[in-house]
């Protein structure tokens, strides 16, 4: 029951409402992994971030991809919780720490499940099309289990679409990017600087194709 809940959330509202309203220029949709585990990293500035990423997959695929996100916020009210883990079927946080369990527990779980997790480095919302420093949870996530692989992935125009604090969708054509293929660092200022560069290469290349768009 939960995965029909998740394939028709998806095929009747989320999908259209990209195609329709929000529309989007995708750039190395054949980089995004096939099979987990895998781990997508992206910047995050809208609710918008994460019902754009799950889209990119078939509707056959959703049931393993699996976006972490904060307990304290999604798991606020019931019906909000009850959205978050039944439709879009997240692995909560609890980012106040939970005595004598692992934060990433669950996480690790998922993986070894072969899921595909969807997981926001910067940790929060920031400003539109700004990005916030990276936080090094991607690393101890992955440290031990270097085999997995992850992959980053830049959205430009979702923060303006729909910011942190807005409830109004405004129409606007959306870029995603998606980079190649990582594997973390024994050395966690390596990979994290790593990262950072994935990431900016990912933006050029976003701000490549919004200047091309005006010839």
């Amino acid at each position: 029951m939960q995965r029909w809940l998740k394939v028709l959330f998806f095929l009747l509202i989320v999908r259209p409402l990209i195609i329709f309203v929000i529309g989007l220029n995708v750039f190395h949709r054949e980089r995004l992994p096939r099979r987990g585990p895998h781990v997508l990293v992206a910047n995050h500035n809208s609710h918008l971030d994460t019902l754009v990423l799950m889209s990119l997959f078939p509707l056959r695929d959703l049931a393993r991809v699996r976006p972490v996100a904060a307990a304290d916020y999604f798991l606020a009210n019931r019906w909000l919780a009850w959205f978050s883990t039944r439709v879009l079927d997240i692995i909560p946080i609890h980012r106040d720490g939970h005595v004598g369990r692992d934060l990433m527990a669950d996480c690790h779980e998922a993986l070894a499940a072969g899921d595909i997790l969807i997981l926001f480095p910067e940790g929060s919302r920031g400003i539109p099309e700004t990005m916030q420093p990276l936080k090094k949870g991607i690393f101890h996530l992955l440290k031990e289990s270097a085999e997995i692989p992850l992959t980053p992935v830049m959205l430009r125009g979702l923060g303006r679409a729909l910011p942190k604090g807005e409830a109004l969708l405004v129409p606007r054509n959306c870029d995603v990017a998606v980079g190649e293929q990582m594997h973390v660092d024994n050395d966690c200022a390596v990979f994290m600087s790593s990262l950072e560069a994935a990431f900016e290469a990912l933006v050029e290349q976003c701000r490549a194709s919004a200047w091309f768009d005006k010839w």
